[in-house]
């Protein structure tokens, strides 16, 4: 089995991130605004709070874009505000010949969508036919198989020089501030992702990219309802600064654990992979089929049992989990032979001990 993980920035390059981030911060904010919780309302000549407008103002600099709009609904709800005010009810779409991620399966069969399949780990045969008679692309940049092997700067340099006047949305969820640069900054038309998987607050989404589609969007998001308050938008900015050096700490540590399981360290784990399934995880492939009495004894001994929001500011435990549903449905099997690990904020000496303890309970009861 071998797998393809998305390049990801290490401490160093993590660090200048952070810098950079907080530098834009200080272009934008008088020294006692950034010290201030955040407004509320829809103001006048703006419609929305106007810590709000700053932030939307520094993240389009952070992530060299015309424009951002900080959104409700997270990550599925910047994805939805993209389709409907970018794409019509029965338009053509073009996606990765993969499993669809379940949330955005909802909005493309709700908006009665026809989903024109390629294979984007195959640029050099892709039908051209399809991207000319198509307008718009949605590329995930994180993996939905474990073959899964595409550039997504290659993809969308690929589907631009067929069809100029597609326009392609990127879904960078599990990618931002792992990766040096998101689909927005590699040619893409926006990006959207959400803000409760980098540390933010729950529910808060952003899209980000040309100033066309941002405007669309704020159009449809006029009521004051559908605003971000001006104290969530500071949350999740003050989040953001955090979340590289956070991010990349988490990465080191899922790389020492690769190592040491490779080396033989616990005793009944047949192979250990980097993949991104959806977020950047181990997949640790067992000899036995004792999968699901490995998990449940990993729960037992402090190891979260299941995600909340991949990487929340809730996350603090190690996550031991099933495969992701993209994942099995392309190969039930691994159901009972595979785990995802997710070292979250621990070192790798922990996620090392509960799994040798939970391996050799579930072998013991199975004996």
């Amino acid at each position: 089995m071998e797998t393809y993980p998305i390049k990801t920035i290490d401490i160093e390059q993590a660090k200048q991130l952070q810098f950079k981030l907080v530098d834009i911060i200080h272009q934008h904010f008088r020294g006692d605004e950034f010290l201030q919780a955040g407004d509320y309302g829809v103001v006048p000549g703006l419609g929305k709070p106007h810590q709000t407008t700053k932030v939307e103002k520094v993240l389009a600099q952070f992530f060299d874009s015309e424009a951002a709009i900080l959104l409700r609904g997270a990550g599925t709800g910047a994805i939805r505000n993209v389709f409907n005010t970018t794409v019509k009810p029965n338009d053509k779409i073009i996606v990765h010949k993969a499993p669809i991620y379940p949330t955005t399966k909802v909005i493309i069969e709700s908006m009665g969508l026809h989903v024109q399949y390629l294979d984007f780990n195959d640029l050099d045969n892709i039908n051209e036919e399809k991207i000319n008679t198509t307008n718009f692309a949605l590329i995930q940049y994180s993996r939905q198989q474990m073959k899964d092997s595409y550039d997504i700067q290659l993809v969308i340099k690929k589907l631009k020089e067929v069809n100029k006047n597609i326009t392609i949305l990127t879904d960078d969820n599990y990618v931002v501030m792992k990766t040096q640069k998101i689909g927005a900054q590699l040619g893409a038309d926006a990006s959207a992702f959400s803000l409760f998987k980098l540390l933010g607050p729950e529910g808060v989404g952003c899209v980000v990219g040309k100033q066309e589609i941002i405007d669309k969007i704020k159009r449809h998001n006029y009521s004051g309802g559908s605003q971000v308050q001006g104290f969530e938008a500071m949350e999740a900015l003050r989040a953001l600064v955090y979340a590289p050096v956070s991010l990349a700490i988490q990465g080191e540590e899922g790389n020492k654990i690769i190592q040491r399981l490779n080396q033989g360290e616990a005793q009944g784990v047949k192979k250990a992979f980097i993949a991104n399934a959806q977020s950047r995880v181990i997949l640790v492939e067992l000899e036995n089929p004792v999968a699901k009495q490995v998990l449940q004894h990993c729960n037992e001994l402090g190891g979260a049992p299941h995600p909340v929001g991949a990487e929340s500011k809730y996350e603090i435990t190690s996550m031991f989990y099933r495969v992701s549903g993209t994942f099995l449905e392309s190969d039930p099997s691994l159901e009972h032979y595979m785990i995802r690990i997710n070292p979250m904020r621990s070192g790798a000496d922990t996620v090392i001990r509960i799994l040798k303890a939970a391996i050799e309970l579930s072998n013991k009861k199975g004996e």
